[in-house]
């Protein structure tokens, strides 16, 4: 979603209050995304967390 937004990772780093090199590792899955930060995404993007993890293929939940 970050790349088809033209979006870098300074700024989704910003979104999330972390270092740039902290969410290149959570992007590239050498370090876990914590939970807090997938619902800040999910926030931010305006979509799921089931969504953000590929569980869905819907952005929204049943009945939005």
């Amino acid at each position: 979603m970050r790349v088809d937004r033209d979006l870098t990772q300074q700024k989704i780093a910003d979104v999330l209050n972390c270092h740039r090199i902290v969410y290149h590792r959570y992007e590239k899955g050498i370090r876990e995304i914590p939970v807090w930060a997938l619902i800040q995404l999910a926030e931010y993007y305006d979509c799921t967390v089931d969504y953000l993890l590929g569980i869905s293929n819907s952005k929204r939940h049943f009945g939005e």
